[in-house]
């Protein structure tokens, strides 16, 4: 199950034209990541008051040249070009905005969609898998697009060659979502553009990355970390020991969703991936019906968790200067090149949540510190 039940269930609301300027302006702004992002809502309450902050924290940090804010220009610049390609730009807080993606704790504020949107309310399972597929894999991946999408179950894929392909081949009668690791409107692998077209009219293509962004290496994981959070659970099907499909698996996991693999021959290097998976404890699917039953159980679980402080309420009270210096002090000691909890932090500090992640907030904006999967922050070696 999620490991963030309380984000999936925050109130939802549509942005008003000025806020998503806002938000996109912050979700741009240097050193701004998706949790970075997050952290700074809770602390300021808006993005227009977190985007007044960011200087003064980075400088707090110990950056000592000026901050890059994103400029309204360029932010209107995005957002006509998503206009004329026909998209919508969804934000975290909107009702569009895929309710299992939002549980996740680096969801990326907004997500830019092409084609039909409303699929993105649909329960998901992502498929993946080597690019040099076998013909195997790829009729495997394809019936199991097929009876997930017949059974009501939207799949998601990365558009790649290979496994993905087969997959959205496999769906497009019932929907399946593409998540780009460049912008919506940069088709990658040029010879799926047929493929893309035809998803962007029966499915949706979906980006966190501006339109036009053509994909470099380091967006290929942060693409799949969207694939495995859009999913209730992500099926491997061929990878070798070494790929990127084990990585999505893993983040998978991290995530708090269910892991599948297909088993294969132990000579073919592209079945490494899924049997080891298999040892250390993925659901093996052999038949489309194993993933089903799983899937099935999981949407008639309740999600419920208690309530916590809302996104939108403001901050309620301020950090005195003096105990942030002091904790400034304090966690630039105790951090190393290696990441660390931050509830390892809390632990050996004795300081208050509130004050730790405002020092954390600082230390990044400044270029300081940078942060990992599993609430886990590390030191920069130049810093």
């Amino acid at each position: 199950m999620p490991r963030n039940l309380a984000r999936m269930n925050k109130t939802s609301r549509p942005l008003e034209p000025a806020e998503r300027l806002d938000w996109l302006r912050l979700n741009r702004s240097e050193r701004v990541g998706p949790v970075t992002f997050h952290r700074l809502i809770e602390r300021f309450g808006t993005a227009s008051a977190a985007l007044a902050a960011l200087p003064d924290l980075a400088k707090r940090g110990g950056k000592q040249s000026g901050f890059k804010v994103c400029a309204k220009s360029e932010a209107e610049k995005e957002l006509a070009a998503a206009s004329r390609l026909g998209a919508q730009v969804v934000a975290w807080c909107e009702p569009a905005y895929p309710a299992w993606l939002k549980a996740t704790e680096d969801a990326p504020p907004l997500v830019c969609v092409l084609g039909n949107l409303h699929l993105l309310q649909k329960p998901m399972v992502g498929i993946v898998g080597a690019r040099n597929a076998s013909i195997n894999g790829r009729r495997f991946a394809k019936r199991l697009a097929e009876s997930l999408g017949a059974a009501g179950i939207v799949v998601a894929s990365g558009m790649a060659r290979g496994i993905d392909g087969a997959a959205h081949e496999g769906a497009l009668a019932n929907g399946t979502v593409a998540v780009l690791a460049g912008g919506v409107d940069n088709i990658y692998p040029p010879e799926h553009a047929d493929l893309y077209r035809r998803i962007v009219d029966a499915g949706a293509v979906m980006s966190e990355m501006p339109p036009g962004t053509v994909p470099q290496a380091s967006h290929f994981p942060r693409r799949n970390r969207i694939v495995s959070g859009l999913s209730l659970g992500l099926v491997v099907v061929e990878a070798a020991a070494k790929s990127g499909s084990l990585i999505t698996a893993r983040l998978a996991a991290e995530q708090g969703r269910e892991v599948f693999a297909v088993p294969g021959h132990p000579d073919d290097p592209r079945a490494h991936g899924p049997n080891r998976l298999i040892k250390d404890g993925a659901c093996l699917v052999s038949d489309p019906q194993d993933v089903l039953n799983v899937v099935t159980a999981l949407l008639r679980r309740p999600l419920s968790e208690p309530a916590q402080k809302d996104l939108f309420d403001p901050p309620t009270a301020s950090l005195m200067a003096v105990e942030l210096d002091r904790a400034r002090e304090e966690i630039l000691a105790i951090l190393g090149l290696s990441p660390v909890s931050v509830d390892e932090i809390l632990r050996e500090c004795h300081l208050s949540p509130p004050v730790v992640a405002t020092v954390l907030l600082e230390l990044e904006l400044a270029g300081r510190l940078e942060r990992h999967p599993g609430n886990r922050v590390a030191r920069l070696a130049d810093a």
